[in-house]
């Protein structure tokens, strides 16, 4: 049987491996470029995008890890070495943010004027390249991708702001422009980013991925003929995307062998839609005691 899971992540680490190469090489071009115009706004974002390369590489890594299989170590697979990825990602581009709020605010008072003519090549380019790649993420789902989408969109927003700068820079004398946008675009990514943060943050701390699917699966339970109770229902994320679930279902009365195949065959059904990678339900006869009952 084709393995369309394996595929998937194939596809995401493949995208991040574009990405990266990408970014490398756009990150040579700034550093040459932000010399030769005699950018500090260019050589800062050269700067940024060299950790931004270290970070889509680290991801790139992880990603590839993620899509191994099970084994006797990681019995559920390595899918949540994805979700250290972003983690990780998410750090190094809040402390990014920081660095270039460092750099930008002290320019308010103290603006440069730098090679406008220069800026606008480079900052064409920048946000060609950027942009490409952002799209080429954007296509992704897991967490993995959406930090280092945020980092991508970040460098397009930064490259915009630079070429609004330059264009402005060749007719009027403005130069507080550039620190001025560079906060705006710096504290909207900073915000995004540290949402992304808190809910891989979360998952990590195996919390209950949705509240609202929480509540539809344990009405799913009580639907189902027979079923008298839900408890012990568990619910987390291996990587944003992949669920697993557990449960017990205590039982109104004593019923047959024909009759709990039909129950495990009705919550088969129902529960498909939800798409869990891992399901594990025991079913409990009335005067059954529950054996995890000391463990809440």
């Amino acid at each position: 049987m084709h393995d369309h899971r394996h595929d998937h992540m194939n596809s995401s680490s493949d995208r991040i491996g574009r990405v990266f190469f990408l970014n490398v090489a756009f990150t040579v071009i700034e550093f040459v470029g932000g010399w030769l115009t005699n950018s500090t706004a260019i050589m800062a974002d050269a700067v940024h995008d060299l950790g931004d390369s270290l970070s889509i590489g680290l991801a790139w890594l992880l990603s590839k890890l993620s899509g191994k299989r099970a084994d006797s170590m990681f019995s559920y697979g390595y899918h949540r070495f994805s979700l250290l990825g972003a983690l990780i990602n998410g750090f190094v581009l809040i402390a990014g943010s920081l660095w270039v709020l460092s750099e930008a605010v002290p320019r308010l008072s103290d603006p440069q004027s730098p090679n406008a003519l220069g800026m606008l090549g480079l900052a064409i380019l920048g946000v060609g390249v950027n942009g490409y790649a952002a799209y080429k993420l954007s296509r992704g789902k897991t967490l993995n991708e959406r930090v280092l989408n945020w980092h991508l969109l970040e460098d397009v927003l930064g490259w915009l702001a630079v070429l609004v700068v330059s264009v402005t820079l060749l007719f009027v004398d403005w130069p507080i422009l550039d620190p001025l946008l560079s906060i705006v675009f710096t504290l909207f990514i900073l915000v995004n980013v540290i949402r992304v943060i808190v809910t891989t943050g979360s998952l990590l701390m195996q919390a209950t991925p949705d509240k609202a699917l929480y509540a539809d699966v344990i009405g799913v339970f009580l639907e189902t003929e027979h079923v008298a109770q839900a408890h012990h229902v568990h619910l987390w994320s291996l990587d944003g995307e992949r669920h697993v679930m557990t449960a017990h279902l205590q039982l109104d009365e004593c019923i047959g062998y024909v009759e709990q195949r039909s129950i495990k065959a009705d919550l088969n059904n129902r529960l498909s839609k939800f798409n869990f990678i891992h399901t594990t339900i025991e079913l409990e006869f009335p005067d059954e005691e529950c054996r995890d009952e000391s463990q809440d």
